[in-house]
């Protein structure tokens, strides 16, 4: 009787608004900590000179100006640092897809001598902080006659964002059943057939994902840049270096030239926002 009339109590449910609040508010705190220091580069970059080193900031910019974007075009050559980035980040990217997929593809889908070395080996390479292959990388460079120059720039970038385009394109690989592959080369696709038909399309946005974040790498790499290029073929990150002389650091030019940076970006992830999203989740189910 006890059993049934415990049985028969209502449950105390709980408020299911204040889980969803407290995980709003976290969302929100994460969305402020992260956007704040966009919001301040573009307050800045608006903002007049003398107010962008005033030692009382204040958090909506008084007075609106655009002689910081005319000062950061007038301070040093622009256009060629920016398409000296352009040009080296796509080409990263674009080799780094290429050659990338096909290993991800043979360690993914090959049984090999030495696949677990390989393996390993990837994870090593992304270990070695990058400071620490700057000179080898330097004397290297010199030796071939690729030192100051912009394959040379290339080579060094793929080093880094190769292992890590391998490693990316495995899981999204693995996470594609062989299954697919088997039944369309029995109904007649050689291999090649069936990876062009069947697995390059589920494959296609983790690869626009992949390639979103080498081309990300490859344009804010600052290092290997101001270290292997001269003044004359510097590249994006290293031209904000200009703003940074004897005489102090020009602050509102520097972040009008960063706001002027950070277009490319902002334009590829528009144009790839949907395929992204879906990269980004096409790995989180088996199968």
């Amino acid at each position: 009787m006890s059993a049934v009339i415990k049985s028969a109590a209502p449950r105390v449910r709980r408020k299911p608004g204040r889980g969803r609040l407290g995980w709003n508010l976290l969302g929100l705190l994460v969305f402020v900590t992260a956007g704040f220091p966009v919001y301040w580069m573009l307050n800045t970059a608006f903002k007049p000179a003398k107010d962008a080193i005033d030692p009382n900031p204040h958090l909506f910019p008084g007075t609106f100006t655009l002689e910081n974007f005319s000062r950061a075009f007038d301070i040093a050559d622009f256009w060629g640092p920016v398409g000296r980035s352009l040009v080296v980040s796509l080409v990263v990217v674009v080799i780094g897809i290429v050659v990338g997929m096909l290993a991800a593809l043979a360690i993914s889908r090959f049984a090999f001598r030495g696949r677990k070395i390989v393996i390993v080996g990837i994870l090593a390479v992304q270990m070695v902080p990058l400071v620490a292959m700057i000179i080898p990388v330097f004397l290297l460079l010199n030796d071939l006659g690729q030192y100051d120059k912009l394959t040379g720039l290339i080579i060094t970038y793929l080093t880094f964002i190769l292992p890590f385009t391998v490693w990316t394109l495995r899981g999204f690989i693995v996470n594609i059943p062989k299954e697919l592959e088997e039944a369309a080369m029995v109904d007649g696709c050689t291999r090649t057939g069936a990876f062009m038909r069947v697995v390059f399309p589920l494959l296609a946005p983790g690869m626009v994902a992949t390639s979103v974040y080498g081309f990300i790498q490859a344009w804010n790499e600052y290092l290997y840049a101001l270290m292997l290029m001269s003044q004359q073929n510097q590249t994006a990150t290293v031209w904000l270096g200009n703003f940074t002389t004897k005489h102090g650091t020009e602050y509102a030019p520097m972040m009008a030239g960063a706001t002027m940076m950070a277009v490319p970006i902002v334009i590829l992830f528009l144009l790839v926002q949907r395929k992204m999203a879906a990269g980004l989740t096409a790995g989180a189910v088996k199968g």
